[in-house]
């Protein structure tokens, strides 16, 4: 959000202006428009960002070091907000997948993983996706709006209220430790908010994952991809499934206007990627399509200097979907080839398939809203 959007929607009516989600500069201007002067406005804004994004209070009333007068001032012209939990399901594997309603009635999907040496809590970019990848589900819905940047960050703080994260003065756990953006949408196709969002999760003294604990994932918008390396920093991970483009042009259209040649140049360009920040390239094993000793090894050849691992993903299946897995050992075979050419290829076993929360299988109940817009 502006900060001309911020003093337009303060103007609003009383407890219209949501500061969940408000960046640091976004929450002074706020501050500033309810009065608050420039000598006190650093300190301030401090004091709302930890409450926000540290302590994770949604009643301003509990913000006990801001003045009574301040939090009058905040009661009559703010909120904090949360996305509508429209249901919560969870898997027989200790995966959970929320159903999360927004202002406007659409809803997006998040899921969180729980693993023996980390939490995984996997987050949308959109309504819908732009792109219509053929093995995704998620693909087959269309694309109604891009999400905001508070509406990025309300699913990680939605979250933590429903794990119970919220550190108190006797308990401070994280079951959060990674955040990947490989939920519902192309994250690169909404890359202001996506970047914004990604500040406030990143940010110290707030939610604090490390950059080197947060994944993007994109099918491959290169314009885009050179920019995150440069502006955020993050982990990269690689939609590629294919290692001819005749393939690729089927499974991600995206590749006719991006083709694998392009793609893996953007990846041997991404800034600071290194053995110890190598690229991921996800790699969704579809039965007598991608699945070959010849296809392993063709893979191996492709990504030849760039520092990376291939997550082999055994496909997911969702109702009418035109593929099917491969056996187990055609998969192990696969792995062994591209992990005997010095690739790291573990196979992502899947999590949450009975309550279609696995890889590829998210799908949100939203409709289409007015026109498509066209990726940039």
């Amino acid at each position: 959000m502006s900060d001309a959007a911020i003093e337009h929607h303060s103007s609003h009516l009383p407890g219209e202006l949501d500061l969940a989600g408000l960046t640091r500069p976004e929450l002074a201007v706020a501050l500033t428009g309810l009065g608050v002067p420039e000598r006190s406005l650093s300190m301030r804004t401090s004091q709302l960002w930890h409450w926000l994004y540290h302590r994770g209070v949604t009643d301003l009333e509990a913000m006990s070091n801001v003045s009574k007068e301040m939090r009058t001032r905040l009661a009559g012209a703010a909120r904090i907000g949360r996305p509508r939990l429209v249901t919560s399901q969870a898997s027989a594997d200790g995966t959970q997948k929320w159903l999360l309603e927004l202002a406007d009635g659409a809803r997006v999907e998040s899921v969180y993983i729980p693993q023996e040496s980390r939490g995984t809590l996997c987050i949308s970019s959109q309504v819908g996706c732009t792109l219509n990848c053929r093995f995704c589900h998620t693909g087959t819905q269309p694309l109604v709006r891009n999400l905001t940047a508070a509406e990025i960050v309300g699913q990680v703080l939605l979250a933590r209220d429903q794990l119970g994260e919220w550190p108190t003065p006797t308990l401070e756990r994280r079951l959060i430790s990674n955040v990947v953006v490989m939920g519902m949408g192309e994250p690169l196709y909404n890359y202001d908010n996506v970047a914004q969002a990604l500040a406030v999760i990143m940010d110290g003294d707030g939610i604090s994952i490390s950059r080197r604990r947060m994944t993007l994932s994109t099918a491959g918008v290169v314009p885009a991809m050179d920019r995150a390396g440069r502006e955020l920093g993050v982990l990269l991970a690689v939609s590629l499934h294919a290692v001819s483009d005749d393939l690729r042009d089927e499974l991600v259209p995206l590749n006719r206007k991006y083709p694998i040649k392009d793609l893996l140049a953007a990846c041997r360009r991404y800034p600071g990627s290194s053995n110890a920040r190598r690229i991921t390239f996800e790699y969704v094993m579809l039965k007598g399509l991608n699945d070959s000793p010849a296809d392993a090894r063709a893979l191996t050849r492709l990504i030849a200097g760039i520092p990376a691992k291939i997550n082999l993903i055994p496909f997911n299946p969702w109702p009418g979907a035109p593929y099917e897995c491969p056996d187990w050992p055609v998969i192990e075979r696969f792995g062994e080839i591209v992990n005997r050419a010095g690739y790291a290829s573990p196979i992502r076993l899947p999590r949450g398939r009975d309550i279609m929360a696995a890889c590829g299988q998210l799908k949100s109940a939203s409709q289409r809203a007015g026109r498509r817009p066209r990726p940039a």
